[in-house]
């Protein structure tokens, strides 16, 4: 028998998928219920669990992976007569027909033999070359799912062209801006640090898909702010006339004993959305050639079919697409009318250049058209970022979206896609529009950001909002922001009412985490005050003050109403207060985790003695109640991560 070179989950997946046999088409697809099918599949010969075969109801799309236990779940069947087939790449194929009643559970415990066959060409060449795997007629798509332990079911497409080459990794011509770390800086004379919020998580999920395809994601990929960002927080809600509530917590540096860690945490207040304000949303859609992959347009027609479930009668959706040209393809509509929105989706087929500049004009006037006075106002884009028709360059599109977000229109940016993605372009149109940036990888990220999180993301209750620390330079010598390097403002900044910032939602939370070196001279006398640089006209001292403060900082935030010109300012002071890590909240280790992680991908010059087995320790011992298996999952990946980092 061939031998078969061992893979990583997604890249037997992806196999599996492939290699099915040929000539499988779908002819029906059977009946919806509360019928389960459920087993295991093991080796013939030894006993041992096959993960990652394929298991499938025969001439349907419908069908499942078998995790590393060998467990496989097909769910929502109704009664029939089905046949089960079963593949894995060198085993013989087995099929299995049962009768199924509508509420039945049946298990099926399948045993597969090795088989002599020889593969159909599969190559996976080296790193610096393009990666791809050759699919001999292919089944056109299937809808395939993986499960955990509790039967939670995550769903995938994938649908291969005859004979098409798959690119799974390789020379590509993705798009990132540098990211140029923010060193230490010193307190006596640059006490200031403020900076825009950053509710965006577009990084994590695109270093999630990296890793998925055992690739080492390069370092402008990673944004450590946007990683920690990612996950839900327990911080508590607010409880004053502000909607926000302030947290801090500070302790010790795990990767650098001479840092203590300072985390500030901002949650936003949460509403009742039965009394929500309408919205008028306006779906702006990429349609041109570079989106007809599955994990493109196909991807964006499932994502939004999500949301559209999630809104009711008193919304409203239209619809824009762009390819060579930009063009209204469904009106204003209410969003109770999900048969004709859907429909329109549906009709929509990828080809064509990018004019994605006409796209923009063209939504943010039928956004204004529609506008709702007191309602949520927003455009989502949905886009790979390949724009090179019309207004393309970052310049154009950036002066173009500031132009427009003074309409009193929000944006969305959702990413989708590989090999021609344009990171960069997007998070700086996101940045400068009143909008957030999301990247969807799959299903379930779509399920997070569509349904979990959308709806606060619909919802802002705050714009502009700025951060400010002031530290006490009696207390801190030194310190850095870990990220935010594409967010950092001047200190004028955060009185000016006309700079720009970032936008936070309802229930939404804001995550910020600061490495300080302690000042040696905390227990020094008033007399004992350093000076600052002496200059020619003047020179910089500490308030004597300030030795007897308890105060290592103070955090300042600014934030005007969504329908307000004029901020207002929440101020209050942190203590000099500090418990050892181990005596920290689940927030502060688990944020502090997935920090060192981004900290190691970056390969940062500050990564002092960060390790990923101290990455992992800490984000287990943080789990904590983890509602949506976000954190489970970080764990997986970083675990992922190590098994193939280490064999290049």
């Amino acid at each position: 028998m061939k031998r078969i070179p061992s893979f990583s989950a997604a890249g037997m997946f992806l196999l599996a998928a492939l290699l099915m046999s040929a000539g499988l088409k779908p002819t029906y697809s059977p009946p919806s219920g509360t019928g389960v099918i459920k087993g295991t599949v093991t080796d013939g010969n030894t006993g041992e669990p096959l993960p990652f075969t394929t298991v499938v109801i025969k001439g349907t799309q419908i069908g499942d992976i078998a995790n590393e236990d060998g467990h496989f779940l097909i769910k929502d069947l109704g009664a029939g007569k089905f046949t089960l087939e079963f593949k894995l790449i060198g085993y013989e194929d087995k099929e299995y027909t049962l009768s199924l009643k509508d509420g039945e559970t049946l298990e099926v415990n399948m045993q597969l033999y090795s088989s002599q066959a020889e593969l159909d060409e599969v190559v996976v060449v080296s790193e610096k070359e393009s990666r791809k795997v050759r699919a001999e007629n292919v089944m056109p798509a299937m809808t395939l799912s993986t499960h955990d332990a509790s039967g939670a079911v995550s769903n995938y497409s994938y649908a291969p062209l005859m004979n098409e080459e798959v690119y799974v990794e390789g020379h590509n011509t993705e798009e990132y801006d540098e990211i140029n770390e923010i060193g230490f800086r010193k307190v006596i004379g640059n006490p200031l640090s403020t900076f825009s919020i950053d509710v965006d998580n577009a990084s994590y999920s695109n270093i999630r898909r990296f890793i998925t395809y055992n690739q080492v994601p390069q370092k402008d990929v990673v944004r450590i702010e946007e990683m920690i960002n990612y996950f839900d927080y327990s911080y508590p809600q607010p409880t004053g006339v502000d909607p926000f509530s302030l947290n801090t917590e500070m302790s010790e540096c795990p990767w650098n004993p001479d840092t203590r860690l300072i985390m500030i945490g901002i949650q936003g207040k949460d509403i009742d959305y039965s009394k929500a304000d309408p919205s008028n949303l306006v779906f702006l859609l990429d349609v041109s050639g570079s989106m007809g992959d599955q994990n493109k347009l196909p991807l964006v027609k499932k994502s939004l079919y999500k949301l559209i479930d999630q809104l009711s009668e008193k919304d409203r959706i239209a619809i824009v697409v762009y390819a060579g040209a930009a063009g209204l393809v469904l009106p204003s509509t209410p969003a109770n009318d999900k048969i004709a929105i859907k429909k329109a989706l549906d009709n929509l087929q990828a080809g064509g250049s990018t004019a994605g500049g006409q796209g923009i004009e063209l939504a943010y006037k039928t956004a204004a058209d529609n506008l709702i006075r007191n309602g949520n106002n927003r455009v989502i884009l949905c886009t790979d970022g390949d724009f090179n028709v019309g207004a393309s360059s970052d310049a154009e599109m950036v002066r173009l979206i500031e132009e427009k977000r003074r309409s009193g229109v929000f944006l969305t940016i959702c990413g989708f896609g590989m090999g021609n993605y344009k990171d960069s372009k997007m998070e700086k149109i996101a940045n400068n529009g009143n909008g957030n940036y999301f990247y969807i990888d799959n299903e379930r990220e779509a399920e997070k950001v569509f349904v979990t999180d959308m709806r606060g993301t619909l919802f802002t209750i705050a714009k502009d909002v700025k951060i400010q620390v002031e530290f006490n330079p009696a207390k801190v010598e030194e310190y850095r922001l870990l990220g935010y390097e594409n967010r950092m403002l001047n200190k004028e900044d955060f009185d000016d009412d006309k700079k720009d910032a970032g936008e936070l939602g309802a229930g939404h939370r804001v995550t910020a985490i600061y490495e300080v070196k302690l000042a040696d001279n905390r227990s020094f006398s008033p007399q004992g005050m350093p000076e600052g640089e002496t200059l020619k006209y003047q020179q910089t001292k500490v308030n004597e003050t300030a030795y007897y403060s308890e105060e290592i900082m103070s955090l300042r935030m600014r934030y005007k109403k969504p329908d307000e010109d004029v901020s207002r300012l929440i101020e209050t002071a942190v203590l000099d207060k500090q418990v050892p890590l181990s005596q920290t909240s689940d927030n502060y280790r688990f944020a502090v985790a997935v920090t060192e992680f981004g900290l190691l991908l970056r390969d940062s010059e500050f990564k002092g003695d960060a390790k990923y087995e101290e990455v992992l320790a800490l984000a287990k011992g943080a789990k904590g109640k983890d509602m949506h298996g976000y954190r489970a999952e970080f764990i997986g990946m970083v675990e992922q991560f190590l098994t193939f980092a280490s064999t290049k």
